[in-house]
């Protein structure tokens, strides 16, 4: 069984890895990948909705005669990720009282 991750966790799982250094999407997706399911395919409309609220931007830098798009996470970006951090915290705690047979309420 795979739990599916929401989009409003993918897009921080995003935010707190461009947090660190800016990628390209190939090393992004492959950064995800080591730690959940997800599918390239999967990724490249979350950084277009990424990009689309203002939390990432894009730069080009040529590699071996091409070009690669980086992304590079914005102060709104960094906000955002702050933002969804402390819900998940608030969330991560429920659900583990919850699936260990106790009671979110006090």
């Amino acid at each position: 069984m795979a739990i599916q991750i929401s989009s409003e966790l993918l897009d921080g799982c995003v935010l707190a890895l461009l947090q660190t250094e800016d990628f390209y999407g190939y090393a992004l997706t492959q950064r995800l990948q080591a730690s959940i399911a997800i599918s390239e395919s999967t990724l490249y409309p979350v950084l277009r909705r990424l990009k689309k609220n203002g939390w990432v931007t894009t730069y080009d830098q040529a590699y071996q005669g091409r070009n690669r798009r980086y992304y590079q996470i914005t102060d709104n970006g960094r906000t955002q990720l702050t933002a969804i951090q402390g819900e998940w915290e608030t969330y991560n705690h429920a659900i583990n009282q919850l699936l260990k047979g106790g009671s979110t309420h006090a």
